[in-house]
């Protein structure tokens, strides 16, 4: 029995909400792991973070200790939506194709764990440079950078997994039909490009000017797939009944 809000499992009585429902979670998940990153980006960092000038960077952060941590909580909060997006993303393709949704899931939680180790790291900052005064303060800005640089090398290894993961999830939306094709389609290969941006920073970072770019379709593309979930769910009757793989 379908109904709008829950199916029902007859074999144990148990009632489940629909997929629709976990999708309009998994677009709120999509939205919370893109906004605060952004806003964290473009209205904190500038103003703490400045490339090349390390002891200007560690006298900031030291006067805006309370900037910088709540930059801190929106990555974490990035992190804990990537978990919740991981989810809601199982429980709606599960039934497509429950092997190659389990290992989107355990890619895209793997980056949320590698995400917040990132953040660990970028909480010992405001430490270091609240105790400058205690140490040596050129070493003490060499370490806050230090730090910094390990955050920002981590997050191209966490967006390889992040896209290992986002990748077969799309793919799963492109055979479905759960969505539009030229929504999913588009979602691989913005995926696809962040991927290669972030291999080529790994490797050669002195190109990272240049691989920024690719991560610019990846942001409106979540921003996108998160507001068309939130709105309009899945079209479970428009999908394909017949693509089951692994679903039992």
């Amino acid at each position: 029995m379908h109904t709008a809000l829950e199916t029902t499992d007859h074999a144990s009585g148990i009632h489940t909400p629909a997929p629709s429902i976990y999708a309009r979670i998994a677009g709120l998940a999509y939205l919370l792991a893109i906004v605060p990153p952004v806003l964290n980006l473009v209205l904190i960092q500038p103003h703490l973070v400045r490339a090349g000038d390390v002891v200007g960077t560690a006298a900031r952060i030291a006067s805006h200790p309370t900037l910088f941590r709540l930059g801190l909580a929106l990555d974490l909060l990035m992190f804990a939506a990537v978990l919740l997006l991981s989810a809601a993303h199982y429980a709606v393709l599960a039934t497509v194709d429950r092997n190659l949704s389990l290992v989107a899931l355990v890619f895209r939680a793997s980056e949320a764990v590698l995400g917040c180790v990132t953040v660990l790291a970028g909480a010992l900052v405001p430490v270091l440079a609240d105790g400058r005064a205690a140490l040596d303060a050129a070493q003490a800005a060499a370490l806050i950078d230090l730090l910094l640089r390990v955050r920002a090398v981590g997050m191209d290894y966490l967006l390889v997994l992040m896209c290992l993961g986002a990748i077969p999830f799309c793919w799963l939306f492109y055979t479905s039909r759960y969505i539009p094709r030229r929504l999913s389609g588009c979602g691989i290969a913005c995926y696809a490009l962040i991927l290669l941006g972030s291999l080529t920073n790994i490797l050669t970072p002195r190109y990272a000017g240049w691989t920024a770019l690719a991560f610019a379709p990846g942001t409106l593309f979540e921003l996108t797939i998160g507001g068309w979930l939130l709105l309009r769910g899945v079209s479970v009757e428009h999908g394909n009944p017949h693509r089951r793989q692994g679903a039992s």
